[in-house]
Formats: C-alpha cells, structure tokens, sequence
C-alpha cells in the first residue's frame, strides 16, 4: 500500500496546464464531475436493486422447499436447509479468497483508509466489485449473522472509482474529457459520493448516506463535495423508488413491494412519551454501550486469532471455515425453533396469521412446526426468515406480546454469539443489521417490561425495540448524528427525535468510557492500515517536529544523472525526495520536491535526457509542456510504475536530467521546533503524503492576513489580473529558479518518511 497525492502539486507541468485553461475547461470539469456523480447513483441504485432481488428471491426458494419437505420429514427438510446455507456460503468464500481478497467483510475500513490517504491495492477494483455484489448476495441469503448494507458503502466507491477512471485496466474508456478527473483530489470526490450513495441505497437514507460519509468515512469536506453528495443521494433515492414500484405483486419473483430494502413505517407507533420512561431509555444507551463495547472486543480478539493462527494454513482453511459457521448458523436457526413451542394467533391482528409458509415468504407470524391452524412460532418468526423481515417484526407497532421473554431472550443470546462468530470470516459481511437485530431484541426485552408493568398504556414494545437497536449500534460504531438521522428516515416517525439523541448519546458515552475502539477503528487495526486518528496522542505537545522527522535525508540535486536516479529510486522505497539548488551566493538552498511517481515517468519517456549538466533554465516551459498533467497519475488500487517498467539504454545512464520542470516549489513546510502536535494536525487536514521539516529562516519575507486573501483586498493590489502565469512571470525577468533561490535560502532540511 501507499499514501495517495492528495496536494496538488504546483510543478510547471501544472502551471503550464493551468495556463492552457479557459472557461470552457472549467465548465467541462464541472460538468464531467456532476456527469460521473449522476451515473454514480443510478448504477449504484441498481446494483442495489439487483442485489435485494437476488437475496430475497433465492431465500425464498430455500424457505418453500425447506417447508414442503417438513411435512414429511423434518430431518430431510433440514439437509436441504443446511445444504442451501453452506453451497451459497461456499460460492461467496470463494470468490473472496480465491479472486477477490479485498472483497471480504464491509469494505468500510477500507474505504475509510483510501479517504484518509491510503491506497490499498485491489480494494476498488472491477474484481472486488463482482465478488462483492455476488459474495454479499450469497451471504445474506444463507442466512449468515452479516447485513448487506454496509457491503453497500464499498459497493457504491467502487463504482464511482471505476466510472471516474473511465472502466478497468483493460477495458478502459479513454476520452478526452474524463482525463481531467484523473487525479487523487477528484478521485476522492468520486468514492466519496460512491459511498454516500451506497449508504442512501441500502436504507433509502439520502441525508443520512451524506452525514454517514461526513461523521465516519472522510476526514475531509468541503461546500461543493457535500453539493455534490447529496445529488448522488438524490438521485439513489428517485431511482430505487421506481425500481420498487416496477416489483409491485410478484413481477420480480418473490421479490414482493417492499422486497429486500429495509423499509420499516412506524406512524402508529408510539407518538409521546412520558418522564418515567426516560429512565429505561437511558438504561437502553447504557447497556447498548457495554454490549456494543464487548462486541468489538470480543470480535477484534476472534480476529486477531483468525490472522495469527488460520493466515498461516492455505488459503483452503478460510473456505473450510466460513462453510463450518454456516453450517452451525443452520444448526442453530433450525433446531432451537423446533425445540420451541408455538403461539396462538392474537384475534385483533391486522396481519395474516400465520403466513402462508408456502406462497408468501415476507411478514410476521411463522407456522414453523405448529400442528394447530391458528398458531405461530415466535422464535421461528425471528430465526427463520429473511433479517429484513426479522426487523420489521421486531419494530412492529401495536403487536404486544408478540414475542415472549423466552423467545426474545433466546434470539438475543444465540444471535449475539452468532454474530461474533461470523463477522470476520472471508465473506462479504455487514455489520448494521445484525446490529439492529441484537439491539431490538434487548429493547423489545425492555418494551416488553414496560407494558407489563404499566399496564401497555400508550407504550409500544417496537419503539423501544428501534431504540435499543440505535443503543448497540451507537455502543459499537461511535457514531450519532448520522445514525440518528438514518434510523429516523427508515421509521419516518420525528416523534422519536428526542428519544433517539437522547439514547445514541449515552450509547457512545458509555462505550468511549469502556476504553474499546469502535468497531471500524478496530478492523483498521487488525489490517494494519496507516490510517491517522482524528486526534493526536498527548504527547506530541512535548515532542519537536524534528525530533519526529525520518533522518539521513536522500534527496537530489536539480540536474543528476540517469545513474543515479536509478540507483536511489531501486535502493528506497520513499515516494517523494527533496531537490536542492545552488543560490547565487554558492549556498545549498530547498528547491522543492518531487514525488517518485513523476520521476519515473520523466525516465520513461526519454524527452528531457541531456549531455550537459548545467541547468536549463531556458526552455524549462517547453520541456513542462511536452508531458500531460496526468501521464504519472496511477490507476486507484493498482500497482503504479515501477523502475523495473522503466526501459532505459546504456548509453541513457550517463545522461542528464534537469528535475526543475517537475518540483513542486511549494510544498508545505514546518519549522524544527514546531510541536509534533500542530505538525500533526496540519498532515491529516490537509491530506499531506510529505511534511518537510526545516531549520528557522533568517528572514521574513512578509506576512499575509486575512485582509489580504479577500476577494475586494486582492483585486485592490492586483488590478485585473485573474491568473499569473508562468510566463507572465518570466518576463518580468523572474524564473522559477530565481524565485525559488531568493525565498527559500535555507542551510539544510530534514523529510518525514513517506508511507
């Protein structure tokens, strides 16, 4: 892996290219990004559609012959059902171990660290895309304890990437206009919306899929960005509603109206609430805190064995593995609702009591092993059904003792186990619905108790039920206002607004206090990601930037030979290397940097090669503009050039390069006794790959305000002028290198390591 180019670097390839822009390439640019962004949400809309489609109608398959076949004989019956569970199990941990290994778990980590700087190869592939969509639709239909929806996140980035990138490596389109977001800064943009859509697909949550990216995903945002995101979002919202609309009855299957799109109306739930019920509503966020914390707890060590003891056997474990969880997620789906006894149907029930097992495969109230005609088996309605339909069970509104205290208390305690069990084996696997399951059965639990004890009085079990799902899931991922705002759009009910802040509030408190990473901040870890936290460590208040900064520098001079490029970049790893310069007083000066990836292209291509070793400052433009701004930018997730790729001549090693053309002249810099704290601040805000520490200058050149950056103060001291080109600036007799030599008169310099 390695740290993605999120500065824009002002080398004269750059100004030579923004010297060449009119209006029109703006307007081209824009419109190009709004263009990607729009087919952004379409296409993540649909493969979310085909996705809920593909689990509900093969879940549905299963349920029909698992049910006909009880009839006669419940051990055959659940052969098939377990048969069912481990084949699809099986395609989906295949195709993650054997084709795409990035595909496995959410992918939100990974999307994470990619917006935090950090390119892993092979995250947002076409390979990990197709595995993905598959593994998530085998996974979920096998009745695994994983969700799709954060899948979806990962999903959507992955489409944006490969629409900005115009396609894969091989079948790529290559068009004039989409070169001009073939960079990391609009590429950011693209995965950004990718995974804003990706959230807004999976719960028809348009503010929420923006908040989420916003409060979790990205560590940077700006005006247009969040403009941009919610159209995505927008767009994924019109989109899926048609889809749905076209499923109406049995068009797709057994998709049904409503299908796999969790979709959960709670307008005549309930609309107050009382002041004694603030008390078991702050228990709620109290025990989500602690649950959600020992969740993560116990997964992160689960997974710290799967990584110190299974990567060590072939890859052939991780498949026997996930098959032998299926395998015991049958068992237990199968067994305790038989070993459970069933229900009368309530008389007042609006619902279908019980549901037709064998033509309709979505609602509550699941005949599973009942000999009496009106009767039901509450933990088979939870157990055996498809999680989207669990959920809307669970959050029903007047549907009282719908569920007893043995059934829900079972459910939760198998469901939690199962759900530690599952997440972290090599399938594409979701965290937000076995969330809510496990928080709605502990809140029914409490409903429960409530309506007991108070007689049922203008209290509904599904409300505490949404809000113990909101407590685990605020207890285990850390995040409030965009989880608010998301389990507000699903249930369409404001009422709970307060209720809502009030619980995920005590949640995240009470599972920071624990000391227990979020669940996202965890699996970062276990993979090793150098992602930088939102918040320095204390103690850099006491540590110098230049006490922190990597030593002994290796950096170039502005004209070397080919040779020693060559050696320099085979024998480091660094991505970027200062370049220093000779002032006219005869003293060494910082010049800039240059990032490796643009050195190897300059040696690709052979243009610049030269015999003399003297610097060229007068045709320094023609050599910029005889490369595209974009030639060293490397595909996302891919292996980008290396010096191996680089064919050079014998005779090519004892030429010349003047590096001039290619630094960037303003690169951010810090003083040495500047604390590692505000060093550290200033790297992560910005996006830096490189911060460049140097000793204190011996002057000062002048001081800018914010007066001066105001559009009335610049216009002021620069009347008409709207851009300063390079070449305006050289004649006026000043060249990039004497600029360069007068502002930056420095002794010597010191460079962080580059990830």
């Amino acid at each position: 892996m390695e740290s993605l180019d999120y500065e824009t670097c002002e080398n004269e390839i750059y100004n030579a290219h923004q010297a060449k822009r009119t209006q029109w390439h703006s307007l081209i640019h824009t419109t190009v990004k709004w263009t990607l962004c729009l087919l952004t949400g379409v296409l993540v809309s649909l493969t979310a559609f085909g996705v809920n489609m593909g689990v509900e109608n093969i879940a549905a398959v299963k349920f029909s012959y698992t049910f006909a076949l009880m009839e006669d004989s419940l051990l055959a019956s659940f052969v098939v059902y377990s048969l069912f569970n481990c084949a699809l199990v099986l395609v989906a941990t295949v195709l993650v171990v054997y084709f795409a290994p990035q595909a496995t778990g959410s992918g939100i980590p990974d999307v994470k660290a990619f917006l935090n700087g950090v390119d892993v190869r092979g995250v947002l592939l076409a390979r990990t895309l197709i595995a993905k969509t598959i593994g998530c639709v085998c996974a979920v239909a096998a009745g695994l304890a994983v969700g799709k929806e954060g899948p979806f996140v990962h999903i959507g980035s992955c489409i944006a990437s490969l629409l900005g990138q115009g396609g894969t490596k091989h079948y790529q389109y290559k068009g004039k206009w989409l070169q001009t977001v073939k960079n990391d800064v609009d590429q950011r943009e693209l995965v950004t919306c990718g995974a804003t859509a990706g959230v807004a697909a999976a719960f028809r949550s348009p503010v929420g899929g923006v908040l989420f990216a916003l409060e979790e995903a990205t560590s940077w945002w700006s005006n247009q960005l969040l403009w941009r995101s919610f159209f995505t979002t927008a767009v994924v919202s019109v989109v899926v509603r048609t889809t749905m609309k076209m499923c109406g009855g049995k068009q797709c299957g057994y998709f049904g109206e409503v299908g796999g799109f969790i979709i959960f109306e709670m307008r005549e739930g309930q609309v107050d609430y009382q002041l004694y019920e603030l008390l078991p509503m702050t228990m709620l966020g109290l025990i989500g805190g602690l649950l959600g914390a020992s969740f993560n707890s116990l997964s992160a060590r689960l997974g710290t064995w799967r990584r110190e003891v299974l990567s060590n056997h072939e890859k052939s474990s991780r498949v026997y593995e996930a098959v032998a969880v299926a395998f015991i997620t049958s068992l237990v789906t199968y067994i305790l609702p038989l070993l459970s006894g069933c229900k009368e149907c309530p008389t007042d029930s609006v619902m279908m009591c019980p549901r037709d097992s064998q033509d309709v495969h979505f609602g509550n109230y699941v005949a599973f092993n009942c000999h009496a005609p009106k009767q039901y088996n509450p933990l088979a309605t939870l157990f055996f059904n498809t999680q989207d339909n669990a959920i809307r069970a669970l959050f029903g509104s007047n549907t009282d003792h719908e569920f007893d205290v043995t059934s829900l208390t079972t459910f939760f305690l198998f469901f939690y186990a199962l759900a530690i069990l599952t997440y972290g084996i090599s399938v594409p696997a979701g965290l937000f619905v076995p969330g809510i399951l496990c928080g709605a059965s502990y809140g029914r639990l409490v409903g429960y108790a409530m309506t007991e004890f108070h007689g049922g009085k203008d209290i509904d079990e599904g409300t505490y039920a949404l809000l113990g799902a909101a407590s685990f899931l605020g207890g285990c991922m850390r995040i409030t206002v965009s989880l608010c705002v998301i389990l507000l759009e699903l249930t369409n009910n404001l009422n709970l607004l307060p209720l809502m802040m009030l619980v995920l509030l005590v949640a995240k408190a009470v599972g920071d206090a624990t000391g227990v990473k979020a669940i996202y901040d965890m699996q970062i870890d276990l993979k090793n990601l150098p992602v930088i936290p939102d918040n320095p460590d204390q103690a850099m208040h006491n540590i110098n930037a230049v006490d922190a900064a990597a030593t002994p520098v290796v950096s170039f001079q502005r004209v070397e030979q080919v040779q020693r490029i060559v050696d320099i970049l085979t024998g480091c790893s660094h991505s970027g290397y200062p370049v220093m310069a000779t002032d006219h007083t005869g003293e060494p000066s910082f010049m800039g940097f240059i990032l490796k990836s643009h050195l190897l292209q300059v040696l690709a291509s052979r243009q610049a090669f030269q015999t003399s070793s003297k610097p060229r400052d007068n045709n320094i433009q023609m050599v910029a503009s005889s490369l595209q701004l974009n030639q060293a930018w490397k595909a996302v997730s891919t292996r980008g050039l290396s010096v191996a790729d680089v064919n050079l001549e014998t005779a090519d090693m004892d030429l010349y390069l003047d590096l001039a053309p290619y630094v960037n002249p303003s690169p951010y810099v810090v003083q040495e006794d500047m604390s590692l704290n505000k060093a550290y601040q200033l790297f992560r805000q910005l996006g830096l790959r490189h911060l460049a520490v140097v000793p204190k200058a011996r002057e000062v050149s002048g001081i800018i305000t914010r007066k001066d950056l105001l559009p009335e103060g610049f216009q002021q001291r620069f009347p008409g002028v709207d851009v300063v080109s390079p070449s305006s600036l050289n004649e006026r007799g000043h060249t990039l290198s004497d600029r360069l030599m007068q502002t930056n008169n420095m002794d010597k310099i010191k460079i962080g390591r580059s990830v």
